[in-house]
């Protein structure tokens, strides 16, 4: 690589290295950091042909993504955790010593095994440690969260773990460190520093895209006392002039964008950096149809997900809008699972007694819950609408026993808090094996209609030999799609029987230990479902406002409802509502990431604003673009 087409920032990163400091490269929304990452990388390399580099990243998207750029037989590019497991999973004789010790802590994360076997102490983890993707500690089996513990008690105990690991790697760099976990950090810039050895830690991000509670948010404290020097990319690449503005306004950092030297920039049309437009909209009416109808849209197309985004805090704000609300409704808010959660509660707070292989029915009458307003008993409150007679009835005679163990939870349908730490691949999701058996059949009619034929021949067990095979292949994915108001039941049972998709292990053994979930979802018309795949697939106009983190669009809507979530508080963004730190920082910096998303429009809309809120809009958005619907 020929050094005058580096970055100054990456000229700048490549000085610090020569003198041997840690450093961080910090820039906005747009400001190309994994393009400098690569630049790094490369240049590292090219000046270090014998040194061994490792770039750590948050998921599988991004460890593909840098290895399509970056291909070198001594770069090793991976996720967090695959990363930190693959440094100590050789060192059984540390890792069992230093769990036991972990499981042992007075407020241990990690649950005890049985307490009345004492095979774990006395032969502790015989068969090893494993890293899988669920946990069961007396089978010596650790998870995601496991290995971040372990990791980090292993190099602050084991100074000759940190000399190995800079031996094997003199180059670490890590992308988008401010939602890594402060375990990894505290790996990286206090443990290490133990060995005398020499390595370069070098991370890139952006502090105000924290969007998640459990990652270290900024590197204010090393930086401070001089152990990372900081190297900030002030140019933004995506967002026109006007957004640019409003998000130097919003950032809580010293950190100022400019507009990219780069003529050929996207956000550059001409040799000029494109104006764009930024609206904050409000209306007393709670109807969002009625604002994305007026004027101030004539010219987005609310039909082209790939250019236009409408962005909600909650998958229960989008779930009516996207038409998946009776699904939402099963996972999130059933009524009977409710009630038998307020039952469990009331027997662990006041230690009753219970026969577990009492009826749930006996169970309801033996523990009575009271409605807190009118001290009526829920279950009578519940039961007064037909559908949840029919699903009491369902269960009122079945073991209390059993209606315990029934899970039911938004994550097993949705499973979308945040991209996966180790993987994004469907297969590794947490939706339940329904959900998932469903969108192996959605799957396989969307590759098909696709025209994307050969990945729908490696995911079915369908042949096709001959002519007559093509057309009755064509005439099942007709048929199913034309199946949209029959019953999910229905939809699998012929998708089964015509060969396409073959009810599995996983699937039959879901039915026959869930029979009250596979009851509900099964009742449900299959374009609930492939409204739900649409939306979870990216194929409508709505998202999430975490989800969209490293995207963008042409036009981006923003609504400000909080959605009974008491974590976010949009008020507070315009200096009212909420006064707790934490909410006001949280909602402070999901607002900079929703709105720089967009390389040309945004619109925020506020439903009945107070008079402050608007007045204090219009200080950040500026007079003219504050309007009343």
């Amino acid at each position: 690589m020929v050094e005058k087409k580096l970055e100054k920032e990456v000229k700048e990163i490549l000085t610090h290295i020569e003198d041997g400091h840690n450093f961080l490269l910090s820039g906005g929304a747009g400001s190309g950091k994994t393009y400098s990452l690569v630049q790094v990388v490369k240049e590292v390399i090219r000046q270090n042909p014998k040194s061994q580099v490792a770039c750590i990243t948050y998921t599988n998207a991004a460890v593909r993504e840098i290895k399509e750029r970056v291909g070198h037989q001594n770069l090793r590019v991976s996720t967090i955790h695959d990363f930190l497991w693959d440094m100590i999973k050789s060192f059984q004789r540390e890792i069992k010593i230093c769990l036991l010790e972990l499981i042992n802590e007075p407020e241990s994360k990690i649950p005890k095994p049985d307490a009345s076997s004492n095979e774990l102490y006395d032969n502790p983890f015989e068969g090893g440690i494993q890293y899988q993707e669920y946990l069961d500690i007396s089978k010596g089996v650790i998870s995601h969260n496991e290995v971040l513990l372990l990791g980090n008690l292993m190099y602050e105990k084991y100074i000759r773990l940190c000399d190995i690991f800079k031996d094997k790697f003199q180059f670490i760099f890590l992308d988008e460190y401010q939602d890594t976990s402060p375990l990894i950090i505290e790996i990286l810039l206090d443990h290490l520093n133990k060995s005398k050895k020499r390595c370069i830690i070098g991370f890139f991000g952006d502090s105000m895209q924290s969007i998640y509670d459990d990652g270290i948010g900024d590197l204010n404290k090393y930086i401070e006392s001089g152990e990372v020097v900081e190297v900030q990319k002030m140019q933004n690449r995506r967002n026109p002039q006007s957004v640019i503005e409003l998000a130097n306004r919003l950032r809580l950092d010293s950190l100022r964008q400019e507009v990219s030297k780069d003529d050929h920039a996207p956000n550059m049309n001409n040799g000029k950096v494109k104006q764009g437009s930024i609206k904050f909209l409000y209306s007393q009416e709670d109807n969002i149809d009625i604002v994305k109808n007026s004027d101030y849209f004539n010219d987005w197309d609310f039909s082209d997900a790939k250019s236009t985004k409408e962005l909600n805090l909650t998958h229960n704000l989008i779930a009516t809008k996207a038409q998946f609300r009776e699904l939402m409704d099963i996972y999130d808010k059933d009524p009977i699972i409710e009630l038998k959660k307020e039952i469990v509660k009331k027997i662990k707070n006041e230690n009753i007694s219970i026969d577990e292989n009492l009826t749930f029915a006996d169970v309801v009458k033996q523990v009575p819950i009271y409605y807190k307003k009118e001290m009526k008993k829920i279950d009578w409150i519940l039961l007064q609408a037909p559908i949840n007679r029919d699903l009491y009835n369902f269960l009122q005679n079945r073991p209390f026993s059993e209606v315990r163990e029934i899970y039911l939870d938004k994550d097993s349908l949705i499973d979308d808090k945040k991209d996966d730490p180790d993987d994004n691949d469907k297969k590794n999701t947490k939706r339940d094996k329904l959900i998932k058996h469903l969108f192996k059949i959605q799957d396989l009619i969307y590759y098909y209609k696709s025209k994307d034929y050969n990945t729908f021949l490696r995911k079915t067990d369908y042949k096709i030999n001959n002519v007559a095979d093509k057309k009755k292949i064509n005439d099942i994915i007709e048929k199913i799609n034309n199946m949209e108001n029959c019953i999910i039941e229905k939809v699998i049972d012929f998708a089964d029987a015509s060969g396409l998709c073959k009810k599995d292990d996983h699937y039959n053994d879901f039915v026959k230990n869930n029979s009250y979930v596979f009851y509900r979802v099964c009742q449900v018309k299959f374009n609930c479902f492939q409204n739900l795949y649409d939306y979870l697939e990216g194929f409508t106009p709505f998202s999430t406002q975490h989800k969209v983190k490293g995207t963008e669009f042409s036009n981006v809507l923003v609504i400000l409802d909080n959605g009974k979530w008491n974590q976010y508080d949009y008020a507070s963004l315009f200096a009212c509502g909420s006064e707790n730190e934490k909410v006001i920082k949280r909602t402070h910096k999901l607002f900079y990431v929703c709105c720089t998303r967009t390389k040309n429009n945004l619109a925020v809309y506020y439903h009945n604003p107070s008079s402050k809120i608007i007045e204090n809009a219009k200080k950040l958005f500026g007079e003219d673009n504050v309007h009343h619907i």
